[in-house]
Order: C-alpha cells, then sequence, then structure tokens
C-alpha cells in the first residue's frame, strides 16, 4: 500500500498544526479547534466545524460567540450568527446566506459548528469562529478558509483515506485531551502556590505581631 504526495503533504501538515497547537497550549487555558481549510462542492451542503476546549465548563450567562464571514482578510467582516442567554445560537439575517446557515454543534459538548447548504460560489472566503469562556480572560478565535469547487476531486483509494482519518482523528483526540488535563493541572498547581505563598506570609505576621506585644510586655 502506497500513499500519495497529496496524502503525505497533508500528514506533514497535520503533524506541523499539532506541534504548532503544543507549542502555544501554555499561552491560554483555552483553544479554538477548526479546519484551516475546507473544500465545498457547489450546490450541496458543508459543514464548517469549530470546537473549543477550556478548564473552565460554560456558563451561559457569561458565555459569548460570533461567526462571521469576510471575502478576504482585509474585507469587513459580516456578523452571521450570535449566541443569546435564552435564545443560544441564533443564526442572523443575511443578504448573503439568507436562511441557509444553521447551527449543527452541541453547547454541552463545546462544538460551535454550523452547516451552510446550496453552496454558492459567492460563499467562497474566510469564516471566523469567535469565543468567549470567562473567567477565561483571552477570546478565543478559529479561521477557516471555505474554497467553492465546481467539481469534484479524482477517485482514490477510499481505504487508504478512512485508515489515515481513524489513525489521525484517535491521535488529535488524545492529544487535545492530554492539552487540557495538563493545563488544568498547572493552573490548580499555580493557584496551591498562590494560597501556600499567601498563608505563609499571614504566619509571618502573626509571629512578628507576638513578637512585638512579647517585647511591650514589662
Amino acid at each position: 500500500m502506497s500513499y500519495s504526495a497529496q496524502e503525505r503533504r497533508s500528514g506533514v501538515q497535520l503533524v506541523s498544526a499539532l506541534l504548532l497547537m503544543l507549542s502555544l497550549s501554555g499561552c491560554s487555558s483555552m483553544d479554538v479547534i477548526v479546519a484551516s481549510s475546507i473544500n465545498a462542492l457547489n450546490g450541496t451542503t458543508v459543514k464548517i466545524s469549530c470546537v473549543f476546549t477550556s478548564c473552565y465548563k460554560m456558563d451561559v450567562t457569561k458565555f459569548a460567540m460570533n461567526w462571521t464571514y469576510q471575502e478576504t482578510l482585509n474585507d469587513t467582516q459580516e456578523l452571521f450568527m450570535t449566541y443569546y442567554k435564552k435564545r443560544g445560537m441564533v443564526p442572523l439575517r443575511s443578504e448573503r446566506f439568507g436562511e441557509r446557515v444553521k447551527f449543527a454543534g452541541n453547547l454541552d459538548k463545546n462544538d460551535l459548528s454550523i452547516t451552510l447548504s446550496n453552496v454558492q460560489l459567492e460563499d467562497e472566503g474566510i469564516y471566523n469562529c469567535y469565543v468567549r469562556n470567562p473567567p477565561d480572560r483571552i477570546q478565543g478565535h478559529g479561521i477557516i478558509q471555505l474554497n467553492v469547487v465546481t467539481e469534484l476531486p479524482p477517485p482514490r483509494d477510499s481505504t487508504i483515506a478512512v485508515a489515515i482519518g481513524a489513525s489521525v482523528g484517535g491521535a488529535l483526540a488524545l492529544l487535545i485531551l492530554s492539552m487540557v488535563v495538563v493545563k488544568c493541572l498547572r493552573r490548580h498547581r499555580k493557584q496551591e502556590l498562590i494560597s501556600e505563598e499567601k498563608m505563609e506570609e499571614e504566619g509571618k505576621l502573626e509571629a512578628e505581631g507576638v513578637a512585638e506585644e512579647g517585647t511591650k510586655q514589662p
């Protein structure tokens, strides 16, 4: 069984992306996981995935999320879906998309994915997934480039594709879980150290107070 040059390049790109995620994992307790680029066939329905990880459980009173679209990085972003405290994820009125955008995720699983039906050539562009999950202080941001094609790529060995997809999917799931656990442990350890330092400082102050009272006694 041999792998095509395109499949080898895809594997290298995925490994590079995973290494980058690991190198940046200490910067914030939140990560947003998206595909950097998606190809969609004109006239079909495509799922645009966005999942975030956090040490904190989502608080519906503080959580915030927006989906935006822009033709290029230099263009103004167009808001087409947002989160409301009492209504959840709600598509907004949009001349571009009409009623073709639907929420396809699961908030309980930190899944903010959407589907876009009857894909048009004009839908090609950049899709931004913005997430805020206090007390995380940094806003998460995922960027997806949607490419609309008019014909399917040539067929290839589906066995290879399934094998690669299964192995990569399992590795990615384990990596994401490991990253979350490590970051949460680091955060909890940091909080414990702060508490210990505070207790030591209070103990010093108390001892100094007792010593001072002793010197004042005749």
